[in-house]
């Protein structure tokens, strides 16, 4: 390599990293701007680099006037090609900045999808934070709506109880006003109706403080392997007396095998449970027919119970309501039978609980409530 090659490349060396540190300085300086003009300048300063790099190479070398102007409007070419190609990419980025920008805007305040980018092809980056905020925003939307639910099902449930207790409240008032101006002249009769009333008020107390307690998540307690054959047998004895009174025939059906029919969990809870649905079931049964309490092992290898009734069935509109705290599946609020419709909704959440699943569907003459549980470990 001689000399004059030496000093042309040790010249445009120079030139260039000259160029580039005022580059660097200018690109600095614009580094709180838009990333449009950051691209432009950045997109600039090689060009403005090996344009000074070719002008002092030309004038080392004694090239012609004609190749230096052939040169340099190649390299003016060059550099109008590199600053709109930035200024297109710059548009992109900031069409999908912008959109990224207005979906966070509207994050917290509007759940409604949002309208896509109007121009531009957005990159892949911005694309994919894009769908990340479309998921958050849908999860959102679904937790807003079951947030919104669950302030209409506590309103309703409200003003539900506070009827359900102002009827009671009512008739002790207006039997102890009569036992106090001596107008009543069976008073042990009026006693035992205020015991009763006041009996059925505590039901619905201790409803409402176990639906509290399911859905305030409590530590998990103590659980142990649980037979469902045996439990559905214990409860069928417990409830024989109301189905005797209300003229309704109560049947267990669970096969011999009671091994393959535990399940892990809470014998009390599972037990109130389980009650909930046979108690529900006798209420709603035509006397003369028959209520059906069935266990059996899932081919998934789950326990289900089942609790068939003869309602006559549920509307198919309010199937889907039938677990909502406070539903009773009927157009009055007066409760003659003694419920506040927190049954089912107690029974849901302590299945739910025990990491279990329930449901309802109609069958022929009536409706059935099955409930599926792991079974227990051996």
């Amino acid at each position: 390599m001689n000399r004059d090659t030496v000093t042309i490349l040790a010249l445009t060396t120079v030139w260039t990293l000259v160029v580039a540190a005022i580059g660097a300085a200018i690109l600095w300086q614009f580094r709180r701007r838009s990333l449009r003009t950051a691209m432009i300048v950045a997109a600039l300063v090689p060009m403005a680099a090996a344009l000074a790099a070719v002008l002092q190479s030309v004038r080392a070398m004694f090239i012609s006037a004609h190749d230096s102007l052939v040169v340099l409007w190649t390299l003016a070419f060059s550099a109008l090609l590199g600053v709109a190609l930035s200024v297109l990419i710059g548009h992109w980025i900031t069409t999908g900045s912008r959109d990224v920008g207005r979906r966070l805007r509207e994050l917290g305040t509007s759940y409604d999808a949002p309208a896509a980018a109007s121009t531009g092809t957005v990159p892949a980056e911005l694309a994919a934070l894009t769908d990340e905020l479309e998921v958050t925003r849908m999860k959102l939307a679904a937790s807003h709506e079951r947030e919104r639910a669950l302030e209409d099902s506590r309103r309703e449930l409200v003003a539900f109880m506070s009827h359900d207790l102002r009827t009671p409240l009512a008739g002790l008032r207006a039997v102890s006003e009569g036992l106090e101006d001596g107008v009543i002249d069976d008073v042990p009769a009026a006693l035992r109706q205020m015991r009763a009333t006041v009996d059925r008020m505590t039901g619905l107390v201790d409803d409402l403080f176990e639906l509290s307690r399911l859905s305030s998540a409590p530590a998990p307690r103590r659980r142990t392997a649980v037979s469902l054959r045996e439990l559905a047998e214990d409860v069928a004895g417990e409830s024989g007396e109301h189905a005797r009174v209300s003229g309704v025939r109560l049947v267990v059906s669970t096969p011999a095998d009671d091994d393959r029919l535990a399940v892990q969990g809470d014998p009390d809870e599972l037990t109130r449970a389980v009650t909930n649905l046979v108690d529900n079931a006798i209420r709603h049964t035509k006397p003369e027919e028959a209520v059906t309490v069935s266990v059996d092992r899932s081919s998934d290898g789950e326990v289900s119970l089942a609790v068939s009734d003869a309602c006559g069935g549920i509307p198919a509109d309010d199937l889907p309501r039938v677990f909502d705290v406070g539903w009773r599946g009927d157009a009055g609020r007066t409760p003659t039978d003694g419920g506040a419709g927190l049954g089912l909704a107690i029974a849901r959440g302590i299945v739910e609980s025990h990491d279990g699943t329930i449901a309802v569907s109609n069958v022929p003459g009536g409706c059935s409530f099955r409930i599926d549980l792991p079974a227990a470990r051996p």
